[in-house]
């Protein structure tokens, strides 16, 4: 006979944005119960470790807070209190224009905070065991799923089912759920890859997040804690698929060479401090955010590349608006109202940034030395005019 698990809110998929939603809805005291089929690894050097970060803007900390989930990490945490913007567009790699977006134009806050994914996941999971409310069941793969209007009927694989008022999709820009749904996304290939890995560098950041464009994509440095004594940051490099691909076969000594020139050498020698990974880069969003009994968010919602912290941040907000719905009302807890309601707050905002940020890469990806000008052109217009910068810089944060 199958077993039968009865919560208000099944939560398919264990990554940051899933685990964030298991930590805020249960610490609401909403029964949750969170799968997925891989158990997250939780330390750095760890074969399969995630070693990109994130870098959770002003508006994240308050439901990290919510959550339980603050006080665990504010210490491992990194302030970012300037973006700078480099273009190194010139016949050399060498920084020509330099602009710094500074929280103190707008906050008496920086604007936010950079953790390592691998700790949030190590971190995450101890405060999820904290939590009675919640059942966690790492290598757990949802396999169906069959929606009526009162309820959600997911099968698991481990023979089990569980009964939910409402499903999270959480569970990646492949998510079983959405397809399961008949969900339909529209998918962008720009013929990119990122490497992501932990660097040192002699010279401190000083909590300054610098993005450094040139060809092929950004080179950003966003601030971590100190490294073995060396000052620290994690580096994603994007660059199209072929160079990537070549970079990630470099030895180390030719790595870290090609490092410092594609930093235009602002940090001085820059050193490997973990071992490289190498990602795809796509932008995607879902047709719509909703189904019946059914919510997505994050990357089984929207995908975008890794540019202004906004991936993750995007994420947030959804877990944001379904909270409010869901504490506001909790006897109409994914009923086709909330949901709607949801899919309206959610979907206009999700489409403007994931058309934004894929403007935005295009212009970082380009090679010819007169489109790389007119870069470098509109950079210095767009900081010249005060107000437009502090308006970017308030949109940058997800602020209306």
């Amino acid at each position: 006979m199958t077993q039968t698990h009865d919560v208000d809110i099944l939560i398919s998929g264990g990554g940051i944005a899933g685990l964030t939603a298991a930590a805020a809805f249960g610490t609401a005291g909403f029964s949750v119960q969170i799968v997925d089929p891989t158990p997250p690894v939780t330390e750095r050097d760890a074969e399969g470790s995630d070693l990109r970060t994130t870098a959770f803007l002003q508006p994240a900390r308050e439901l990290l807070q919510t959550a339980g989930l603050w006080d665990r990490l504010k210490d491992h945490a990194a302030p970012l209190q300037v973006m700078r913007i480099v273009d190194a567009g010139g016949p050399e790699p060498e920084a020509r224009i330099v602009k710094d977006f500074d929280a103190n134009d707008i906050s008496d806050q920086p604007f936010g905070w950079n953790l390592s994914n691998w700790l949030l996941r190590r971190e995450m999971l101890a405060r999820l065991e904290e939590l009675e409310t919640v059942d966690l069941r790492l290598g757990t793969a949802t396999t169906s799923l069959f929606t009526r209007t009162d309820e959600a009927r997911v099968g698991l694989s481990d023979d089990s089912q569980t009964r939910a008022r409402l499903v999270i999709a959480a569970d990646g820009r492949t998510s079983p759920m959405r397809e399961a749904a008949g969900i339909k996304v529209q998918t962008t290939r720009y013929g990119q890859k990122a490497l992501a890995l932990a660097v040192t560098h002699p010279i401190p950041h000083c909590n300054v997040s610098t993005e450094i464009h040139r060809t092929g994509g950004p080179f950003t440095l966003v601030p971590l804690p100190d490294y073995q004594g060396q000052p620290s940051s994690a580096l994603v490099w994007m660059e199209t698929s072929r160079r990537a691909q070549e970079l990630f076969e470099l030895e180390d000594t030719a790595f870290e060479a090609a490092m410092t020139r594609r930093s235009a050498s602002l940090f001085g020698p820059i050193k490997l401090a973990s071992r490289r990974t190498l990602w795809p880069i796509i932008s995607q969003s879902a047709e719509r955010l909703t189904g019946q009994r059914l919510a997505l968010v994050a990357e089984a919602a929207h995908v975008v590349p890794p540019i202004g912290a906004q991936g993750l941040n995007m994420s947030l907000g959804d877990m944001r608006i379904l909270l409010e719905l869901a504490m506001a009302s909790p006897d109409t807890l994914g009923d086709a109202r909330m949901l709607d309601s949801y899919h309206r707050r959610r979907f206009a905002e999700v489409k403007l940034r994931v058309q934004g940020i894929d403007l935005l890469n295009r212009a970082s990806m380009v090679s010819s030395q007169p489109l790389r000008n007119m870069r470098a052109m509109g950079l210095n217009t767009l900081y010249a005019l005060a107000p437009v910068r502090r308006t970017l810089m308030q949109m940058g944060l997800g602020a209306k």
